[in-house]
C-alpha cells in the first residue's frame, strides 16, 4: 500500500526556565519569538510546554486562594496571553499551549488547548493522570502538588479537527500511560501534541536523572509507534529557582524514530515536515486495529484500577 503524502509542517517550541520573578508578558514575548522563528522554518503548528506561562508553581506550598490569584487564568486567551493569539493569526499558524485554568465556578484544571491557524480556540484538554501528593511534605527538597492545585480532568481524551489534521492532546504524566495513545487512535488521531514538565530528581526514591530522560523517550516513542501517530513533546526545562527539570523536547514519527529533539535547556525551536500518511501502512498491515484487535480479552484494563489477583 502506498499512500499519498499529506504533511504538516510540525513544530515544538521548547521553554527554558521561568522564574518566580518572571512577568506574564515576559513569558509570552519569548513565545510570540518562537512561533515566529517556527513560522520562518515553515511550520504551520507548533507545540508549547506544559504551564507555559509560569513557573512550575506545584512544587511550591500556599494556599489555594494565593495559587488561584497569581499562577491560573480565568480565561484563554486573557490580556496577557492575547499577542500571542494576534500574531498566531497575523502568521497563520496553530499552536498547543498548556497553562492553570481557573473556572468560573472556581474550578481548577491543568489544561491545554488547541488554537487554529485564525487565532481561535479549537479544542480544551483537562489533565487526566495527576501526579504528585495533596499533602504537606515540607522535608522534601521540593514538592509536586497538582493533585492539590488540581481537580481530575473531566473531559476525556478527544481528537479535533485542527485545520485538517486530527489532533490529539495530552499533558507530561499521561504521555506516561499507554490508554493515553489508545483511545486517542481509536478516534483516528494522526498527530498527538504534549507539554510537560518534569523534574530531574524524583523526590520518592533515588532514581538515577539519566532514566529521568530515558522512559520520557520510551513513552513517547512507544505511543508514536503502537499507535501508528506523530507525537510532538515540548518541555518546559533547565533551573528554576534551583529546581532543574529535564529537556529533550522531541518530535517522534510513526515508525516510533526520533526525528527532531532539542539539544539545549533554553528556549528552542524543533521543526520537522511530517507526512500525514506515514502511518497508514502500520494502520493497515501491524496495528490494524479492527483486524486484529480483541477488546473481549481486556476487561481487566476498565474493570481494574490496581493491580490484583490473576483470573
Amino acid at each position: 500500500m502506498t499512500s499519498t503524502s499529506r504533511t504538516l509542517g510540525l513544530a515544538v517550541a521548547q521553554l527554558g526556565p521561568i522564574h518566580l520573578s518572571d512577568t506574564r508578558e515576559k513569558v509570552v514575548g519569548r513565545l510570540v519569538e518562537m512561533l515566529r522563528e517556527a513560522h520562518s522554518r515553515g511550520a504551520q503548528f507548533v507545540t508549547f510546554p506544559e504551564l507555559a506561562l509560569t513557573t512550575f508553581f506545584p512544587r511550591y506550598w500556599m494556599e489555594d486562594a494565593q495559587a488561584h490569584a497569581r499562577f491560573f487564568e480565568k480565561s484563554m486567551p486573557g490580556p496577557a496571553t492575547q499577542p500571542l493569539f494576534d500574531e498566531a493569526r497575523r502568521l497563520g499558524v496553530g499552536f498547543y499551549i498548556g497553562y492553570a485554568e481557573l473556572t468560573l465556578e472556581g474550578r481548577s484544571f491543568n489544561t491545554a488547548v488547541i488554537v487554529g491557524r485564525d487565532g481561535s480556540v479549537i479544542g480544551k484538554y483537562r489533565k487526566i493522570h495527576l501526579p504528585g501528593h495533596a499533602d504537606h511534605r515540607p522535608d522534601a527538597p521540593f514538592q509536586h502538588l497538582e493533585k492539590k492545585y488540581f481537580e481530575i480532568g473531566d473531559q476525556g481524551f478527544r481528537v479535533f479537527d485542527a485545520d485538517g489534521t486530527r489532533m490529539g492532546m495530552c499533558l507530561c504524566n499521561d504521555r506516561r500511560w499507554p490508554e493515553t495513545y489508545r483511545v486517542l487512535a481509536l478516534q483516528s488521531a494522526e498527530v498527538v501534541v504534549l507539554g510537560y514538565n518534569t523534574p530531574s530528581f524524583n523526590i520518592n526514591w533515588n532514581e538515577p536523572a539519566h532514566l529521568r530522560t530515558h522512559s520520557h523517550l520510551l513513552s513517547v516513542q512507544a505511543g508514536a509507534y503502537q499507535n501508528c501517530l506523530w507525537v510532538a513533546a515540548a518541555a518546559k526545562c533547565g533551573s528554576e529557582d534551583g529546581h532543574h527539570m529535564i529537556g529533550s523536547s522531541v518530535i517522534v514519527a510513526p515508525t516510533g524514530e526520533i526525528v527532531a529533539r532539542t539539544l539545549s535547556e533554553e528556549d528552542e525551536v524543533i521543526c520537522v515536515r511530517a507526512d500525514l500518511a506515514l502511518g497508514d501502512n502500520f494502520r493497515e498491515h501491524i496495528f490494524n486495529f479492527a483486524k486484529h484487535r480483541r477488546p473481549e480479552h481486556y476487561g481487566l484494563i476498565v474493570e481494574r484500577t490496581g493491580a490484583g489477583e490473576p483470573l
